[in-house]
């Protein structure tokens, strides 16, 4: 079904704001840089590093500043996909296995020596074959339920997954240190060859996501509707979610369990004025590349202020902390609102 195009006074409003969190999203990367100690000489210079302070830059720093762009945009979208296709507003990556379920894949793999963890190829497959074991789990869970049984089975199949990868690190309790990045989430350390699929993976993802927007709108009114219109809603449903597993698990092999990206960032770009429908997919994916990013941002500035402290020298603060806590924020702010209008 082909989407009908937008009066030209909303299209330029839709644009407006596109372009608005497209400048949100180059600030943060810009403070992204500032927080890595980038300078102006270093970023002119950037073509052809010859400083260590360029190639740092170069091999690390852009690497990162990508890799925390990329994830937060795969999360961003996967989550609204998952909310609008399960038509409900609690769904998300991490909370319906899919994420869990993703990293168990990639630590699984990586454990029994069947993929490297820094394979950029075998992390994907991994973390896809995990995550669409979570996503399989979660459906099982919940087959014959509403929405509100769909967000138990996700709990219970996070749980579950949760509780199988904390059986692989009794297995082996020496490679705790070693995996802990993927269990708090985190974009430190990846560097251009990390990248190599996830460059063309997630935008590609992303543009089918946007060319469903159609069917997912569809599905938000329920089976029967979509059923009147000739959609069928399971095959639907079944393709909107491989999406979403197909994002969340290239995410999950860059950065490991970020939480609270894939919950938030779809509400906050439903809420923007002027986006509408169309415009919900483009909107997730830079809103949650400019968060990711200025997550980092933030995790990078408070490493630098402990450096000097005791704390400093055992303690990189990981970026999924940085989310986990805002993202706990932000939802006690929206639930005190809704408590109290």
């Amino acid at each position: 079904m082909r989407r009908a195009p937008l009066p030209l006074p909303a299209a330029l409003t839709a644009l407006t704001a596109l372009a608005a969190l497209a400048a949100l999203a180059a600030l943060a990367a810009c403070l992204h840089l500032w927080a890595g100690g980038a300078s102006v000489d270093d970023l002119l210079a950037i073509t052809r590093p010859q400083t260590l302070e360029e190639r740092i830059l170069w091999e690390l720093g852009l690497p990162r500043l990508v890799t925390a762009a990329l994830a937060g945009s795969a999360l961003g979208v996967a989550g609204h996909l998952l909310q609008t296709s399960l038509g409900n507003e609690l769904a998300a990556p991490e909370l319906t296995a899919v994420n869990p379920g993703a990293v168990l894949g990639v630590l699984a793999a990586a454990t029994f020596g069947l993929a490297p963890a820094d394979s950029a190829l075998g992390g994907l497959g991994a973390a896809l074959v995990g995550g669409v074991l979570g996503g399989v789990v979660t459906w099982l869970l919940a087959a014959g339920g509403g929405p509100g049984r769909a967000v138990i089975a996700g709990l219970l199949g996070s749980a579950l997954m949760g509780g199988v990868t904390t059986l692989m690190l009794a297995y082996q309790p020496s490679r705790f240190g070693n995996v802990l990045r993927w269990l708090v989430g985190s974009v430190e350390g990846r560097v251009w060859d990390h990248l190599v699929i996830a460059v063309w993976w997630i935008p590609l993802w992303i543009c089918a996501a946007w060319a469903a927007t159609a069917v997912t709108t569809i599905l938000q009114g329920g089976d029967q509707h979509a059923a009147s219109l000739g959609v069928a809603p399971r095959r639907a449903r079944l393709t909107v979610l491989g999406i979403a597993v197909a994002l969340t698990a290239c995410a999950a092999s860059l950065a490991g369990a970020l939480a609270f990206v894939g919950l938030v960032i779809p509400h906050a770009a439903r809420r923007l004025p002027g986006t509408g429908p169309g415009g919900h997919v483009p909107a997730a994916a830079l809103l949650g590349a400019a968060v990711l990013v200025a997550a980092d941002a933030a995790a990078q500035s408070l490493t630098r202020l402990i450096a000097g402290t005791e704390l400093g020298h055992r303690l990189g603060l990981p970026t999924g902390v940085v989310t986990a806590l805002a993202g706990a924020v932000i939802l006690v702010v929206i639930v005190s609102r809704e408590k109290h209008p």
